[in-house]
């Protein structure tokens, strides 16, 4: 049986441990409400504008003149990953890191051959990983996790508009974890760029007709780069929320793991505690009967 000693000082590691896990479960809990908040405030505005925008560009009759619209062969491909600079969140940042990977060996397993694909990363976390399986990380991102506002992210998706305008990339794809609720994350790979139209013109259902001032085309051509930086931002957020769920799950379960432990450890300790003073009652008896023989 184990010493007493060192079961005693492996019962105070635990706690220590405890108490570590319980405290970043708290402030977890506390971020996530702030995070969450966010999310569930810009969702429906991102969503509805998207819907919007999709329905406008499919009436138009040209939709295939805007920049962003622009449907290429897809020979250079990028692939933008959103994960977290710290760890300690479960399963939160290999599984979305295994999604871009699957996503670029399945959809893009062509441009990934001949060295037309790239990453970049926002999140020191999918960075790493990456790294690790020679994936070529052309960029990373991890500030904006500092200071996560829609003006800080804009300088973000202003650049990736830009390399798709200039043909650096004929398409682009964001992967990122959304968030459902506080234990649950969905991986989601959406494609960003060319923005792609609805399948069916809402806008014509019906036998409506819309009056658009000044023109749809520059009703569109408005939206686009709007509703891009919206979906960048609500990914980003998505992702931020989803980061501080995982955590505080991880979390918690780390706590109930070292009670158990904990507790576990007490019962072995008590054992071998009344094994010994067992063992000491029965040198005593022996003694004194060999001294009364």
């Amino acid at each position: 049986m184990a010493n007493l000693k060192e079961i005693r000082t492996r019962i105070t590691s635990v706690k220590t441990t405890r108490q570590v896990t319980s405290a970043m479960k708290m402030v977890s809990a506390a971020k996530l409400k702030k995070a969450q908040d966010a999310i569930l405030q810009i969702r429906p505005y991102a969503e509805k504008l998207s819907e919007l925008l999709s329905s406008l560009s499919a009436s138009l009759e040209n939709s295939e003149n805007s920049v962003y619209t622009v449907q290429r062969n897809p020979e250079k491909v990028l692939i933008v990953v959103i994960s977290s600079n710290r760890g300690l969140c479960g399963g939160f940042n290999s599984y979305i890191t295994k999604t871009a990977m699957v996503l670029a060996k399945t959809k893009y397993g062509k441009q990934l051959k001949a060295g037309n694909l790239d990453f970049v990363v926002v999140g020191k976390q999918a960075g790493k990983i990456l790294n690790s399986y020679n994936f070529r990380v052309a960029e990373d991102k991890n500030h904006l996790f500092d200071d996560l506002t829609f003006d800080n992210v804009t300088g973000f998706t202003l650049s990736l508009m830009a390399d798709f305008v200039n043909g650096k990339y004929d398409r682009i794809e964001l992967v990122y974890n959304k968030f459902i609720n506080a234990a649950v994350q969905e991986q989601s790979a959406e494609q960003f760029l060319p923005v792609l139209p609805a399948e069916s013109d809402t806008w014509n259902q019906g036998n409506l007709d819309y009056i658009f001032e000044p023109s749809l085309e520059s009703i569109v051509e408005e939206l686009i780069p709007r509703s891009l930086k919206i979906q960048l931002y609500k990914a980003l957020l998505d992702s931020h929320a989803a980061e501080h769920g995982a955590r505080m799950t991880a979390m918690h379960k780390a706590t109930d793991n070292a009670t158990d432990l904990i507790n576990e450890l007490t019962l072995t300790f008590n054992k071998a505690r009344q094994a010994a003073i067992t063992n000491a009652i029965l040198e005593v008896t022996n003694g004194a009967e060999a001294l009364n023989g």
